[in-house]
């Protein structure tokens, strides 16, 4: 076993399967996809911010071919006196591990910081960042197999509580959480651990044998699902995994073991919930669920004119602007069609000016377009609703209108969630993503057709990159922020359009 890194190490805890393949057949593994890749410079990002708050120090440069250059640099600055080293690399018993912050005290003894780009607050627990704990546990066990006394060993997260002001305040963005206790209680198994994963790795011919399960989504997602769940063992796209969840009493994984993957063949005696037995029947027999009276419940709600609403928003890692908490959602833009009585329809917009905090001059315009006293209609309006309440906090001279509007919401996902609307092509789901394409077919071809954004991750990924753009392209993806979210609220009217015919027919 040669090099095993810090990362191979947790993919090993998560799967022996994982690992293998992550060493000798990794062509099989997903690449990461854009949020995966936003994840990781994220990640970066924080990291070398929480370097402020041990300034000073001295960095390891990565080098992938010079692995023990690193390690070799490393040893230079101890031994030169640095008390603060950033991405200090150490090898032992064949595993490489480079620490985040490593800091040295007059003593001689060190103090591991493992850096998270997550969140951390007083609610949170101990408990919930047990993942991370195995993170620091191997760097503790090889930094302490090189002979250093470890006085501490701490995750440092960002702290959701803080609230920046006029400047950034590193040393209250982040939080240190002290896990040197929980550390200690793992060091005992890393050994049993390591020669586990000796063994799974001195056959190179043979991949382990290890079934999917629970294991395949706790606590990360696995690069290796679909392999082993599409390829190997041929689990269709709709599958007794959709139906039911995958925990740790999973009745899906009961049905698995019994050879029961596909929803059709579910025996009509097994034991689920009421909604369940719908949305398998329905797939069984391919029926539709409309219940009419309520949906005409639920259009009962509504009155005219009608506000169809969608927000846009994206997060910020590190607060940027004052009043803002880390990975905040800030919103830059929302899409209105307004729906009158007698079916005339209307679109207003806004999108923010890129480079600033465009908050404030979306809440004016909002205030503006949107009366107190309307319906407004929203798909999963806990969304809107609760950016609605932070803006009323944020901006307390709007606070009045702006919790008017929140509490006129009408959640259109609703008559979807609750199956009142069904039809087998949702497989058990109400996103208006799956919804709209089951309805609409032609709607699901129109967001195809856009240029440059096609789906929300787009939008949040490029508004914060419109300011350093040249003006040609800052336009194009303007102009394409606008067509996307403005398809968003074209999308509900077409959807509550087919709830009408439900009714009617």
């Amino acid at each position: 076993m040669k090099n095993l890194s810090k990362s191979l190490y947790t993919k090993g805890l998560q799967c022996a399967k994982a690992l293998w393949l992550k060493k000798y057949n990794k062509e099989v593994l997903t690449p990461p996809n854009e949020q995966a890749l936003s994840v990781f410079k994220t990640g970066d990002e924080v990291g070398g911010l929480a370097c402020d708050l041990f300034p000073g120090g001295k960095e390891i440069p990565f080098d992938r071919d010079n692995i023990d250059g690193m390690i070799a640099l490393t040893k230079q600055y101890l031994e030169e006196g640095v008390k603060d080293i950033y991405e200090a690399t150490f090898k032992y018993d064949d595993v490489l591990v480079m620490v985040d912050i490593l800091h040295i005290n007059d003593d001689g003894s060190v103090e591991i910081y493992e850096v998270k780009s997550s969140t951390w607050n007083a609610k949170k627990k101990i408990a919930d960042i047990q993942k991370y704990i195995e993170d620091a546990s191997i760097q503790h066990y090889v930094l302490n197999g090189c002979g250093f006394e470890i006085k501490k060993t701490s995750i440092v997260l960002l702290n959701t509580d803080y609230i920046r002001g006029a400047k950034l305040e590193i040393d209250k963005l982040f939080t240190i959480v002290d896990v040197t206790v929980n550390v200690l209680t793992l060091q005992k198994n890393i050994p049993i651990t390591l020669q586990t994963f000796q063994e799974v790795l001195t056959d190179k011919e043979h991949e382990p044998n290890v079934d999917i399960g629970r294991h395949c989504k706790n606590p990360y997602e696995c690069d290796a699902m679909a392999y082993c769940w599409k390829v190997q063992r041929e689990i269709p796209d709709y599958s007794v995994f959709n139906i039911f969840s995958l925990t740790a009493k999973s009745k899906a994984l009961d049905l698995y073991r019994q050879g029961i993957v596909k929803v059709e063949d579910i025996p009509d005696d097994f034991e689920m919930s009421e909604k369940q037995r719908e949305t398998v029947n329905a797939w069984k027999h391919q029926n539709k669920i409309v219940n009419k009276d309520e949906i005409q419940n639920f259009l009962n709600t509504i009155t005219y004119p009608l506000y169809h609403f969608d927000f846009e928003t994206y997060q910020n890692a590190v607060p940027m602007f004052e009043g803002t908490k880390a990975f905040q959602q800030i919103p830059f833009q929302y899409s209105l069609h307004i729906e009158h009585a007698n079916g005339d329809i209307e679109h207003k917009e806004f999108l923010g000016k890129e480079g600033t905090d465009p908050r404030e001059a979306l809440v004016q315009r909002l205030v503006s377009d949107i009366p107190k006293d309307v319906t407004v209609l929203a798909y999963y309006s806990l969304f809107e609703e609760s950016r609605l309440k932070e803006l009323a906090t944020a901006f307390p001279e709007y606070g009045e209108h702006l919790l008017a509007i929140a509490g006129n919401l009408v959640d259109l996902e609703v008559p979807f969630k609750n199956k009142s609307f069904y039809v087998p092509q949702m497989k058990g789901r109400s996103s208006i993503k799956v919804v709209l394409p089951a309805l609409v077919p032609d709607m699901e071809k129109a967001y195809k057709e856009l240029e440059l954004v096609q789906n929300g991750g787009d939008a949040m990924n490029i508004f914060p990159l419109l300011a350093d753009m040249p003006q040609e392209q800052k336009d194009r993806h303007r102009c394409a922020l606008l067509k996307y979210c403005e398809l968003d609220t074209l999308a509900m009217v077409k959807v509550l359009d087919k709830l009408k015919d439900a009714v009617n027919t």
